[in-house]
């Protein structure tokens, strides 16, 4: 795309933009001018390398990254860098993975963004669930499957994070479950406690929309061990209740053949 000539505003303004799943080919159009007429983007630890390099050549890229039971930079110092460039008068993106409005802290730098007087505005991107379940070629809600689906933290501030395990337990429940990885265990032993069949379809993808893109297709009994094997090292996003289409077909004739 081409290049677009950036005018500076007297006054400082802050975005908060979706960069997607991964693939910049996946970025919406509001999202690529955002960062054209960007001073400054601050951005989390796992954007794209591609996505960032759509920026314009002469704005100042600021890694703001977290790591999930890892090195994180604090939310007030980030809550800080970001009104300390806008009261500046910067045109600043804050730019956060998937959709900034799923797990992305959105409030609180909305909040701080707010009680500084500055100007600003949500640019939604596509979340982790939406491109890891077209990688598997399914979908999020099915007609006589599901008429609803939950999007779950697998930690939070506090550890492993808790939920409705009971409802979730039951037949037919699918939930997108981030920054799992850690705790499959955790998930595993809740939801077979609460009556989770062991059956029950479990699929890990990493780094979906990437060419990096690994998907795991096994079941609630062997979640863990098999997310140990395969080691996944990058971002992966754990589906419960969904296998990959071919994986699900073949579940079905195999119970067919069992009746």
């Amino acid at each position: 795309m081409p290049r677009i000539h950036r005018t500076h505003p007297a006054a400082g303004h802050v975005a908060f933009v979706g960069a997607g799943p991964g693939d910049p080919e996946l970025l919406t159009l509001k999202a690529w001018r955002a960062l054209q007429t960007a001073d400054v983007v601050i951005h989390d630890r796992l954007v794209s390398r591609a996505i960032l390099d759509l920026a314009h050549p002469a704005a100042r890229l600021v890694n703001a990254g977290k790591q999930g039971f890892g090195p994180a930079m604090p939310q007030a110092e980030i809550d800080a860098l970001i009104v300390r460039h806008a009261r500046a008068g910067a045109q600043v993106v804050r730019l956060k993975g998937g959709d900034p409005t799923v797990f992305g802290r959105l409030d609180e730098e909305i909040d701080a963004v707010a009680e500084a007087g500055l100007a600003w505005e949500v640019v939604p991107g596509i979340t982790a669930a939406s491109a890891s379940v077209a990688a598997i070629g399914q979908s999020l809600t099915k007609r006589g499957r599901n008429t609803a689906v939950r999007f779950l933290t697998g930690h939070d501030m506090q550890g492993f994070a808790d939920h409705d395990w009971r409802a979730l337990a039951r037949p037919g429940e699918v939930a997108a479950i981030y920054m799992g990885k850690k705790s499959a265990r955790f998930i595993q032993g809740r939801l077979i406690m609460h009556g989770a069949d062991r059956t029950t379809p479990v699929t890990v993808i990493e780094n979906a929309s990437l060419p990096s893109q690994r998907v795991l297709s096994t079941t609630l009994d062997r979640l863990p061990a098999d997310l140990d094997a395969a080691a996944p090292a990058g971002p992966a996003l754990t589906f419960l209740g969904l296998a990959p289409r071919a994986a699900e077909a073949a579940l079905v004739q195999s119970r067919e053949e069992l009746a």
